[in-house]
């Protein structure tokens, strides 16, 4: 929970997403200062609407102009940064324009860093770096070679940041979900079933199959989650990749 007086600040980018901004809501309800970084101006005058914690912060993290802009918007201690941008890619290595794997990394790999950059000097013991990757780049599946491969990707930097920030108290910390039901997935289904001719329930069942737990994970469950990590006790979690999939990933690590 946030001191009373000042706010302290987290930082979400791809705050203006669903996932984006689930987080930068349950950080909002605990009474932070969330800097929401995104490149649809209108949609963070809408976010910012929501709430006087939420500074708008338009910026492309696909840029390296991003990381100027984000620090001008910082003026205290970080308590939080968290990478939530998703990725505008899909298709199998066959089918894939090898250069969207440039984009994919681009985004989720050397967007992490922008993000590193634009934080690290107001970084503090205590501070979490907190990134969104997937289930994916542990298990991939045939038609994933943008997802899988710059979550893969995503997960290494994220050991890498443990071992360089730990020493200095900054934990890191992956969160790796599966499917997660929102109005994108459920949108993508229904031009599945218009393509495919498989009805949506069908496809929708194929979904939920992948799970041990019988459905997928919720947008509220993955903010929680993120939420908890700013706790004290959450240190131990640093340099973990925490499946919160519902069960989908089998492998043993």
């Amino acid at each position: 929970m946030a001191a009373t007086g000042s706010p302290e600040t987290c930082v979400v980018v791809g705050a203006t997403g669903a996932m984006g901004s689930a987080i930068t809501s349950s950080l909002v309800a605990k009474g932070f200062r969330v800097v929401a970084v995104a490149r649809d101006a209108a949609a963070l005058d809408e976010l910012g609407a929501s709430s006087e914690l939420v500074v708008a912060c338009p910026a492309d993290i696909a840029s390296d102009d991003a990381v100027a802009t984000i620090k001008r918007a910082l003026d205290t201690p970080v308590r939080m940064a968290v990478f939530a941008a998703g990725l505008p890619v899909r298709g199998s290595a066959d089918a894939i324009d090898p250069s969207a794997l440039a984009v994919a990394a681009n985004i989720k790999v050397a967007g992490t860093v922008r993000l590193l950059h634009a934080v690290r000097d107001h970084l503090v013991a205590g501070s979490r770096f907190v990134a969104i990757a997937g289930s994916l780049g542990i298990e991939p599946g045939p038609l994933d070679a943008g997802p899988g491969t710059a979550n893969a990707a995503l997960i290494n930097l994220m050991r890498q940041l443990s071992a360089l920030y730990g020493p200095n108290g900054v934990t890191t910390h992956t969160i790796a979900p599966g499917p997660v039901d929102t109005p994108r997935l459920r949108a993508l289904i229904e031009t599945q079933s218009a393509e495919s001719g498989t009805s949506v329930d069908e496809l929708w069942e194929r979904y939920r199959a992948k799970t041990t737990l019988g459905r997928l994970p919720t947008l509220d469950e993955i903010a929680w989650l993120v939420g908890l990590l700013v706790e004290p006790q959450a240190s131990v979690l640093h340099g973990a990749v925490l499946a919160a999939d519902g069960g989908v990933r089998h492998g043993v690590l």
